[in-house]
């Protein structure tokens, strides 16, 4: 694997010379380009696509060739980085961001033999799939942890965007929170970034200044909430992979992913001709999400309660966002008994009653 850091007046030199040319050598090897939105730490989101991309390497072994842009800026720099991987030699690119969609379906449409899989989106070609996991699942169970343990009564959430699936997985984490203790209260502060780590710890000491005594950090591609929590003495969940290391007394529960299947599959697909592109919404059916490190401060009878409710999610049998649900107007979103479907699930676009805060205008 070629890793290319983020020097944006060099990539165009560098990508080729990782990816190579269509000819020569390595010309039989499937090269896949990966452009992540953050750095590449220990624990994340850029940290759980790489594993993906592990997992690649290490099923195909050397039929492919990967190649590496981490911390890449939603814009004009990802779409010049990902045409000069199409123009020297990939065959398949990896998009890991939401904010990249546009600009990789225009070069799905002028590539049509270049297959995409694009990360949290919702357009689709028949080259060109998105994919992401039912988070708002693992966020259920992690919300019945909060709520079993919080003495305040009020939880806190550093979001990254107010898009549909971070809106989503707030409504979740909430509702699951409401099951074990019904007073529950949720404040949120939207970050408007997936990677800002002193705006991200500024923005949990505010909310366990206003009494949230478990913190979420929502889609935050470092450690840097589940620090604070620690350091403060507050309950931390948090998203991606686990991070019980940086937090060894207070870590509440870690919601984690494990892309290495899909991303093998859709591998396979690409070198034996039959990519199509499509959406794909792994759970915890699929084991593609899970809830981890579940704290030693819950009693037995909690842990029983949320492994029950694991497996009931696993198997079908229960869905978190099942009625009735009354939104933060009052509205009745869901009656008694209804069920969401996907759809409006992936443009859901208000918040549960308890969410204090307002999606921003």
């Amino acid at each position: 694997m070629a890793k290319i850091p983020n020097a944006f007046t060099a990539v165009a030199v560098t990508v080729a010379i990782a990816l190579g040319t269509a000819t020569g050598a390595a010309a039989d090897k499937l090269k896949i380009g990966f452009v992540y939105p953050s750095p590449i730490g220990d624990v994340g989101w850029a940290k759980e696509l790489d594993n993906g991309r592990a997992a690649i390497e290490s099923a195909f072994g050397d039929k492919v060739e990967t190649v590496v842009v981490e911390n890449v800026p939603e814009g004009p720099d990802a779409a010049r980085i990902m045409n000069q991987m199409a123009s020297t030699g990939a065959g398949m690119i990896m998009l890991g961001s939401f904010g990249y969609m546009n600009d990789g379906l225009k070069l799905a449409q002028q590539k049509p033999d270049l297959t995409f899989i694009h990360a949290s989106g919702y357009k689709t070609l028949e080259n060109f799939g998105n994919f992401q996991t039912r988070n708002y699942e693992s966020a259920y169970v992690a919300g019945m942890a909060a709520g079993f343990v919080t003495q305040s009564d009020t939880l806190g959430i550093v979001a990254a965007y107010s898009i549909p699936e971070v809106v989503g997985i707030i409504n979740t984490f909430t509702l699951g929170a409401q099951r074990t203790n019904p007073d529950i209260g949720v404040k949120v502060v939207w970050l408007n970034s997936w990677f800002n780590p002193s705006k991200a710890q500024e923005s949990a000491r505010s909310l366990i200044a206003q009494e949230a005594d478990v913190i979420f950090s929502l889609y935050q591609d470092t450690p840097s909430v589940v620090t604070v929590a620690e350091e403060e003495g507050v309950y931390v969940v948090n998203t991606s992979s686990d991070m019980k290391a940086y937090a060894p007394t207070k870590l509440l529960a870690s919601m984690t992913i494990d892309w290495g299947p899909y991303f093998t599959e859709q591998v396979e697909a690409t070198l034996n001709g039959s990519f199509q592109g499509a959406p794909y919404w792994g759970g915890m059916a699929d084991g593609a999400v899970g809830v981890a490190s579940l704290s030693s401060d819950l009693t037995k009878e909690q842990v029983d309660e949320i492994n029950a409710v694991v497996e009931e999610i696993s198997a079908g049998e229960l869905h978190p966002m099942t009625g009735p649900i009354i939104d933060q107007d009052g509205k009745e979103q869901l009656a008694g008994g209804d069920v969401i479907d996907d759809g409006a699930m992936l443009g859901i676009n208000w918040l549960v009653k308890g969410v204090e805060t307002r999606i921003p205008n």
